[in-house]
C-alpha cells in the first residue's frame, strides 16, 4: 500500500461553492434525514447531504420525496443527491433541485441495492459508461449555478478500480466538479474492508477534487485514508451514525490538532440521543418518530454492555415518553430481565 504525501487544504472550491471543510457527511437512505443533520451540525458537522432521492418521483413531486427534501435555515450548506438511469429525467430533476436552492447536486453511481441497480441506476452505471456520460452531460447542461459531483464505488464487480477510473475521467470531461470514491465494489455491498488504494488510483487519474469514502469510523481512520490515497477530502458514511462527534475529531486529526474533547461519555451519548429523539418527534410526529427511533437510538449505544437488552426493549416501545425513559435509565450494564 503506497503512502502519499499530502498537504491539508481547508477550503475546496467547486464551481460557485467554497466548502469551508474537507469533511462532509454522505447521503444515506433512511439515515441522513433532517433530525440527523440538525443533531450532527450542533456537534460540528459543516456540510451534509440529505437522503438520496430518485429522479422520477421528484419530477412527480410525490409526498414521500417532498418529505425527504425538508430542511430549515439551520441546515445549511446542504447537498442533494439524485439517482436514476434516464438522462432526460435526471436532467429535468437536476433543474428542480437547483431551483429549490440546494448548494450542490450529486449523482449516485454507488448505491448497491437491487431495486436501484436492477433498472440500471446507482452502481449499475459503473458498467454502462456511455449511459453515465449521457447523464453527466445532460445534468451539467441543465444546471446553471451550483456544482455537480458524482459518488461512485470503485467498480461494479471488478476490484481493480479501472471502472471507477474510466467513469471519473468521463465525469471530468463532462464538467463534473468532483468525485467521491467508495473503496468497495457493488458486489461487496458493505462487506470486507474498503480498498483505500483504489481511491489513490482515481486521484492520480483526474485533476478534479477526489473525496475518499469507506471505513472512516474515527479521526485516525480519516488521517490514514488521506495518507494512503492523497484524497482532497473525506466523506463520512456509517461512521456518523450515533457519533456526531466524529466530524470535529476528523477535522482535528487532519490538521494535527488535539481533538476538542475525549471520547463521548455515556451521558454525552444519552444527551445526543434524546436530542435526536425530540427532533424526530418535532419533524415527523410521535408515531413515525417512535418507529424510526427504534433503530436510531441503538446507534448511540451499540458498543455498550447491555445494548442488546436495550434494543429489545426499545423495539417494544409504543410512545416517545417510554423511549425517553429507557434512554435516561440505561446504565451501560446488562439490564434486568422483565
Amino acid at each position: 500500500m503506497q503512502i502519499v504525501s499530502y498537504t491539508s487544504a481547508i477550503m475546496i472550491c467547486l464551481k460557485s461553492l467554497s466548502l469551508k471543510t474537507n469533511v462532509i457527511q454522505s447521503p444515506m437512505a433512511g439515515c441522513t434525514d433532517l433530525a440527523f443533520r440538525l443533531v450532527s451540525r450542533s456537534y460540528g458537522m459543516k456540510f451534509a447531504f440529505l437522503e438520496m432521492v430518485a429522479a422520477e418521483p421528484l419530477i412527480r413531486m410525490t409526498p414521500k420525496t417532498l418529505r425527504m427534501l425538508k430542511r430549515t435555515a439551520l441546515d445549511s450548506p446542504l447537498g442533494a443527491q439524485l439517482v436514476g438511469c434516464s438522462p432526460e429525467l435526471m436532467g429535468e430533476a437536476a433543474q428542480i433541485i437547483e431551483g429549490m436552492g440546494f448548494d450542490l447536486l450529486d449523482i449516485n453511481l454507488g448505491c448497491p441495492v437491487s431495486k436501484v441497480v436492477a433498472p440500471g441506476g446507482g452502481s449499475a452505471l459503473l458498467a454502462e459508461p456511455e449511459t453515465a456520460k449521457k447523464i453527466f452531460q445532460r445534468v451539467v447542461s441543465r444546471i446553471k449555478r451550483i456544482p455537480v459531483t458524482v459518488k461512485m464505488r470503485k467498480g461494479f464487480q471488478d476490484p481493480s478500480a479501472q471502472e471507477a477510473i474510466r467513469i471519473a475521467k468521463i465525469a471530468e470531461d463532462s464538467g463534473i466538479s468532483a468525485v467521491t470514491i467508495h473503496g468497495r465494489t457493488r458486489v461487496q455491498g458493505y462487506s470486507g474492508a474498503a480498498d483505500w488504494d483504489s481511491i489513490r488510483k482515481v486521484k492520480e487519474a483526474v485533476h478534479i477534487p477526489v473525496f475518499g469514502n469507506g471505513d472512516v469510523l474515527s479521526g485516525e481512520d480519516a488521517k490514514r485514508l488521506r495518507d494512503v490515497s492523497g484524497c482532497d477530502g473525506i466523506m463520512v458514511g456509517r461512521g456518523g451514525l450515533g457519533n456526531p462527534w466524529i466530524y470535529q475529531s476528523i477535522d482535528a486529526r487532519l490538521e494535527n490538532r488535539v481533538p476538542p474533547s475525549p471520547s463521548p461519555s455515556l451521558e454525552d451519548r444519552k444527551k445526543a440521543a434524546l436530542m435526536h429523539l425530540k427532533l424526530e418527534c418535532d419533524m415527523e410526529g410521535e408515531r413515525v418518530a417512535v418507529l424510526k427511533s427504534r433503530r436510531i437510538m441503538c446507534w448511540y449505544f451499540k458498543n455498550d454492555p447491555g445494548s442488546h437488552e436495550l434494543r429489545n426493549r426499545i423495539n417494544r416501545t409504543q410512545s416517545a415518553h417510554s423511549l425517553e425513559q429507557l434512554i435516561r435509565e440505561f446504565t451501560s450494564a446488562p439490564l434486568a430481565t422483565i
